[in-house]
């Protein structure tokens, strides 16, 4: 080993957690081409709220470089961080479209919001915030987590589909996406069970190259009124398209803020739904993927929980000046963390190719849906294992964990999940007289979350 290499196995603790140099590239890469589709996925919604969309592309990947490195160096884990999905969608479709706001109040709100986060990490708050939950709960979550990303990955594939009379129901397997997607799934299972290193990887790829012989064959229609774009790039390599669009737009949105009477306090509205949002789908994703790489302690606590809070703060007000939604860790770094990956040099890797996707935009864009499906589905199934820890014959676990699990994926939200867990969690131990249980901290955010759903929704 080299003396570099040294001093990066000594930094990032790799030899220390048991881990390698090339099981840390393996999971770097695999967790970055499992949320690959944040590139493309974040440019359409936000441009749909008015911003350009070349610009929006380029703000999303510099926003995630930003976060995911942070997260390798302050924090040394190995999570990604991005623009995340259903936070860009309320930007878009709720903020912008749905309220009237312009798309520059908006990126004010989440700066805004961006600073408050880091102040709140910077002060222990968050950190005590991660700390209060139960690990029966931060187990749960986990699995919750696990249950969300393999509808993702269903719904993403197609082999889910909306019905008026069932609301969801099972997709036409004999079309090339899902039907791909499932063969995908069961060569991934397959090469799991053979212990093959890079086994969801070498999935996506493989459903990927299906999907271009599907293309030439005429199995698979390019259609793209119906979201089936081609499968071969036509390009590898382009220069980034230009950020000038939405470079400090932000600025501009707080001039707009005091123009009506009501002006302050809608904006205050949506800069603390943000921050609300923000908050718990982070610390929601944060306490699954934690559980599932056992980096928690005995007593449930990380131990650099701050730094890495700080790290999706720091990208969130970093992406708000150039130009992307509310930035937070996300759930696909579990495809990473069940290849091997244990340290921020995981991280690294994500970031080096969130860097150079800038470059190479056609060729990673070229990835559809329903081959990175593949890996959620696997990941989504493998997260359920943080469940063999929890006893089931306890009703008292039983109660939360059921509600947190079903929840997650029902309402499509992390943070929702964690509010009818947090809740379910105070009023099971309430009931059977353990109010020891109950952290100061957890009664508050309990009560905090039956009010935002009395009187938000």
């Amino acid at each position: 080993m080299s003396s570099f290499a040294a001093k990066l196995d000594k930094f990032f603790l790799i030899t220390e957690r048991k881990s390698s140099f090339k099981t840390e590239i393996i999971a770097g890469i695999t967790t970055f081409a499992t949320m690959a589709y944040i590139l493309a996925v974040n440019a359409s919604i936000l441009s749909a709220a008015g911003l350009e969309e070349g610009a929006v592309f380029v703000a999303t990947a510099i926003a995630s470089v930003v976060g995911t490195i942070a997260m390798a160096l302050l924090a040394n884990l190995p999570f990604a961080v991005a623009p995340g999905m259903g936070l860009n969608a309320f930007f878009a479709y709720t903020v912008v479209l749905g309220m009237g706001f312009s798309p520059q109040l908006a990126l004010a709100a989440i700066f805004v919001e961006g600073i408050l986060f880091i102040v709140l990490s910077k002060t222990g708050i968050r950190t005590a915030l991660f700390n209060s939950i139960p690990m029966t709960l931060k187990l749960s979550v986990g699995a919750g987590i696990g249950m969300f990303i393999l509808f993702i990955g269903l719904k993403n594939a197609g082999v889910v589909v909306s019905d008026g009379a069932t609301f969801v129901t099972m997709g036409d397997l004999r079309h090339a996406a899902p039907g791909l997607a499932m063969l995908g799934v069961i060569f991934t299972f397959i090469l799991l069970l053979k212990k093959v290193k890079g086994a969801l990887l070498i999935g996506i790829i493989a459903t990927w190259i299906g999907g271009i012989i599907a293309q030439l064959t005429g199995w698979y229609q390019i259609n793209p009124e119906a979201g089936a774009y081609g499968l071969i790039p036509a390009t590898l390599v382009s220069a980034p398209p230009s950020l000038a669009p939405t470079w400090l737009i932000f600025i501009d949105g707080f001039g707009e803020i005091f123009l009506t009477a009501s002006g302050f306090l809608s904006f205050l509205a949506v800069m603390l739904t943000f921050l609300f949002v923000d908050i718990f789908d982070t610390v929601g994703t944060l306490a699954g993927l934690t559980s599932k790489a056992r980096m928690l302690d005995e007593h449930g606590r990380l131990e650099k929980a701050d730094q890495a809070l700080l790290s999706d703060a720091i990208a969130t007000t970093v992406g708000a000046a150039i130009g992307t939604s509310t930035t937070t860790t996300y759930i696909e770094s579990a495809s990473g963390i069940q290849e091997g990956g244990r340290t921020g040099f995981t991280s690294v890797v994500v970031a080096f190719f969130f860097a150079i996707s800038l470059f190479f935009a056609p060729l990673f864009l070229a990835i559809p849906a329903f081959a990175t499906a593949v890996a959620l589905v696997a990941v989504g199934v493998l997260m359920l294992e943080p469940l063999g820890r929890l006893n089931f014959e306890n009703l008292e676990d039983l109660i939360p964990l059921g509600i947190t699990i079903i929840t997650m994926p029902l309402f499509y939200s992390i943070s929702h999940g964690l509010a009818y867990g947090f809740i379910s969690y105070v009023v099971v131990k309430a009931a059977v007289g353990k109010f020891k249980e109950i952290s100061p901290l957890m009664w508050i955010l309990a009560i905090i979350f039956t009010l935002q759903m009395v009187f938000v929704g």
